[in-house]
């Protein structure tokens, strides 16, 4: 039993120190680049037998680092095939964090392919020496016929926030509704169920600016009459994108190719934030002031965690920051920051401008924004108390005179008589 026990100790720590050896840290693999791919539109959907199909395909950088070289490569497996062996792999070049990008690629699906449900590899790697990363997808051939005659309509999309800034992430969800009444209906002497399938929904943007982050839905299920479903599409409104509506195109396939259907979904949106505008002079007198500003939301839907911060050299301000809350379309808020200058600074014995700046932060949903107002200039003014008290004095004098003089007047008025 001893020697047993003897014997394990050295192998227990042999492997202790192999392990120590292929062990990555936490942080190296938290820290570095990271992709994330995804198909985000099959045109046409589902693809067509015989046809070429268009895969565009997207790629995002979740990790901490940059990714310095990135490659997409697409492994089509039968019935896909490239429409040329030298376009299986594209390049997208450096990947800065929380940044995305996306490439098409075309493929052919062969003649004597079957209906249904076919899997694509795509991988990627973040730079020339590293390995490639792999995952598989699957795609949808052809559209499976069904007797049933539900009927599947657009009832309501909800939009959160309900208007995006440009570089905002958020939700679009639509509710599809089974309208359909009755469990059968009767045409032309035969019987039918009024279910209705959604056998595939894809969201697309038809405008630039506009990105759709999730793939396809397939395969929801079956509707019974006057059922309905959300389904939640994730998506990204870029830097670049135009204040306006933009439309995307929702596209349903549902018993049959009778019972598809394309549904127009608009999406706001508007740059406009956080106005912060002076509400009487900004002076500062005898190193002591109370600024007042006026905060105006000019978006058009409520922004959250709204905050303003000043910021000037020389003075400090009270609070440090003004935490307003929420607030709505069009409300106006009236704030106060009492600012004092620094013993130590020059505002108390210069007359020149102090350049003031206002940070304005909020929340347009999940989305953190911040705005800065400038070109805004605190005056000093110093007020001699002394001459104030002299000025006090010299007014008792005459006032003083004054009564003086009326009842001199009036002794002299009463010995006339």
């Amino acid at each position: 039993m001893i020697k047993i026990k003897n014997s394990l100790i050295p192998l227990v720590l042999s492997l202790l120190f192999v392990s120590s050896l292929f062990a990555v840290p936490a942080c190296a693999a938290v820290g570095g680049a990271n992709l994330k791919v995804t198909i985000i539109e099959t045109n046409p959907y589902p693809a067509k037998i015989g046809e070429y199909l268009t895969l565009t395909v997207q790629v995002e950088n979740i990790g901490g680092d940059k990714a310095d070289n990135v490659d997409i490569e697409i492994v089509p497996q039968y019935p896909f095939s490239l429409d040329s062996q030298a376009n299986a792999v594209k390049n997208v070049g450096a990947l800065n964090p929380g940044r995305t990008a996306t490439k098409e690629f075309y493929l052919f699906v062969d003649k004597n392919a079957q209906k249904g449900v076919r899997s694509i590899d795509i991988r990627t790697k973040t730079g020339k020496d590293s390995p490639w990363s792999e995952k598989s997808f699957d795609i949808r051939i052809g559209t499976e016929t069904f007797n049933s005659k539900g009927t599947v309509e657009l009832k309501e999309v909800v939009s959160e926030p309900q208007v995006f800034m440009p570089g905002d992430r958020g939700t679009i969800t639509v509710t599809l509704t089974n309208t359909a009444t009755t469990p059968t209906v009767t045409i032309d002497g035969s019987d039918f169920d009024t279910n209705a399938r959604i056998q595939a929904a894809v969201l697309r943007p038809l405008s630039d600016g506009i990105v759709v982050l999730d793939a396809p839905y397939g395969d929801m299920g079956i509707l019974g009459p006057g059922d309905s479903i959300k389904l939640t599409f994730n998506v990204k409104v870029t830097e670049e994108a135009t204040d306006g509506t933009h439309n995307l195109e929702l596209a349903i396939e549902g018993n049959s190719f009778d019972y598809n259907s394309r549904k127009n979904i608009p999406l706001k949106v508007d740059s406009s934030n956080i106005k912060v505008i002076p509400s009487k002079e900004l002076q500062i007198v005898n190193g002591e002031s109370t600024l007042e500003f006026d905060v105006a939301n000019t978006h058009p839907n409520e922004f959250n965690s709204v905050s303003i911060k000043p910021e000037a050299e020389g003075i400090r301000f009270f609070p440090a920051e003004y935490f307003i809350g929420p607030m709505n379309p069009d409300e106006l808020f009236t704030i106060e920051f009492n600012a004092v200058a620094d013993d130590s600074s020059d505002t108390r014995e210069t007359s020149e401008p102090v350049n003031l700046t206002l940070s304005a932060s909020y929340n347009n949903g999940i989305n953190k924004h911040e705005n800065i107002v400038s070109n805004l200039y605190i005056q000093p003014v110093e007020e001699s108390t002394g001459s104030s008290s002299n000025l006090l004095i010299q007014g008792l004098l005459l006032a003083f005179i004054a009564v003086v003089g009326i009842l001199i007047y009036r002794k002299k008025k009463k010995s006339k008589k």
